[in-house]
């Protein structure tokens, strides 16, 4: 996700993009925005971290498969949220539901995949510890 240490609560800390064709995905942003790659070993396959011209760590491309079974194929946002109980809570009582998840993303906490009243999809992610901050910029 991001090697800072602190996430501001309700930003934007991490975008994917989950297809069917992740290499191909994976060879058109390459040739479209300059990235890189580097292999993010999956169980008997590899996802995709999409690195900067600096070296930089951008985004993930990610094969519709495994975990990310039904995931649509849209470049998704991970906001962070202070507690994905109430966050959930909060999202079915104004109308959206829950896509995928929750479920862990290891060291970096747990998510999961909503979508709003207006279907659109984002991901909620709940940083694990000291990753968490209440302090907005």
């Amino acid at each position: 996700m991001s090697d800072d240490i602190g996430v501001p609560i309700g930003t934007v800390g991490w975008f994917d993009l989950t297809v069917e064709d992740a290499e191909g995905l994976r060879d058109f942003y390459g040739e479209v925005a300059g990235w890189s790659f580097e292999l993010v070993p999956m169980e008997g396959y590899d996802d995709y971290l999409m690195i900067n011209r600096d070296g930089g760590v951008v985004a993930g491309i990610c094969h519709a498969r495994g975990p990310n079974t039904g995931l649509p194929p849209r470049w998704l946002a991970y906001v962070t949220v202070a507690d994905l109980e109430a966050s959930l809570e909060a999202c079915s009582a104004r109308g959206g539901r829950v896509i995928a998840g929750p479920r862990s993303l290891g060291e970096y906490g747990t998510f999961c995949v909503i979508c709003d009243p207006a279907g659109a999809h984002v991901a909620l992610l709940q940083p694990l510890g000291d990753e968490v901050r209440d302090d907005l910029p």
